[in-house]
């Protein structure tokens, strides 16, 4: 049978490392951030209602959703992020389940969601993992590696979920705030219970 996983974690977690390194095992990974750019690609009619929601200073000059401008509307703006999510999350929804249905019985499915626990479908999965680090060291890393100011990163976080909140509808925390051989460790061990499972 196939495994339906959640993957999950605050930004800044090292959630992406985790879903790379489960690939590796031989899950099947689906990357709601990548279906997300992907729905909203220039000439999709998911770019088309968001421009129509949040206004036309949201698209490049080549045409393109501006990322980071939409960011900066979104998380000063609780509405605007809302109307947001309303128009791209059932698309990302609609596109992870058809990738989802091409795969093999007995696969490993992992759903990258940074938003599981925000959009209470945690109880849909077989599993949930949830990739964990304090909030200081999420603080660090978005400064450290993404160029972020203080303020930028503490809005960031403070959009998401709290901590308490993804750890709740955990069935398997990855601690990440330690060295890469103890993550590597920590998820060989997690594959191992997923692959019993399948």
């Amino acid at each position: 049978m196939t495994v339906r996983v959640g993957l999950t974690g605050g930004i800044g977690s090292g959630k992406s490392t985790v879903a790379a390194l489960l690939g590796g095992k031989g899950a099947v990974v689906i990357d709601a951030d990548a279906i997300a750019r992907e729905v909203v690609a220039p000439g999709t009619p998911g770019l088309a209602a968001v421009v129509e929601a949040l206004g036309p200073d949201v698209l490049t000059a080549a045409g393109e959703l501006d990322r980071a401008g939409v960011g900066a509307i979104v998380f000063a703006d609780e509405a605007a992020r809302r109307r947001l999510e309303a128009i791209v999350h059932p698309l990302v929804i609609d596109r992870m389940g058809a990738i989802e249905q091409a795969a093999a019985a007995g696969d490993v499915v992992v759903h990258d969601i940074p938003l599981l626990a925000e959009g209470g479908r945690a109880e849909g999965f077989d599993a949930v993992l949830v990739v964990d680090v304090p909030t200081d060291v999420q603080l660090e890393r978005l400064v450290r590696d993404r160029g972020m100011t203080q303020e930028d990163a503490r809005a960031r976080i403070a959009a998401q979920a709290t901590r308490e909140d993804r750890l709740a509808i955990a069935t398997h925390v990855i601690d990440n705030s330690g060295t890469l051989d103890e993550l590597h460790e920590r998820v060989d061990e997690v594959w191992a219970d997923l692959r019993s499972a399948s």
